[in-house]
């Protein structure tokens, strides 16, 4: 078998495209807009095009049964859990530790699953 990247690419449905752009970009520190240039419109997570990534579009959310892309933040756990709440989401752990660093799961303005992930320095 041959190597590959694990994950290609995540979706993230949303209900509203301009409120969750604007929650993803204040929680995560991102420069989003929306690209209305295919057949749906779409926002890439972070804007990079060249890593596997994740882009939220217009759908229906899988509410407490869906997967949970854990996204990274530039600074601290804490500080992105305090954004999370201020911008309209839940965070629903505390921190947790994982050799890589530490996360906690949260939820974003459509009951998304999401981890907020910081790396060990």
């Amino acid at each position: 078998m041959s190597e590959r990247a694990i994950m290609v690419w995540g979706e993230i449905p949303v209900t509203d495209m301009d409120k969750s752009v604007a929650f993803y970009n204040a929680v995560f520190g991102y420069a989003m807009q929306i690209d209305n240039s295919g057949p749906n419109p779409m926002a890439v997570l972070g804007g990079a095009m060249n890593t596997a990534g994740a882009h939220l579009y217009p759908g229906k959310p899988s509410g407490e049964s869906g997967n949970t892309i854990h996204i990274g933040l530039e600074d601290s756990l804490e500080a992105g859990m305090d954004r999370c709440w201020k911008a309209g989401g839940q965070v629903l752990s505390p921190p947790i530790q994982i050799p890589a660093g530490r996360f906690a799961y949260a939820k974003d303005l459509d009951g998304n699953s999401i981890g907020l992930f910081e790396a060990v320095a």
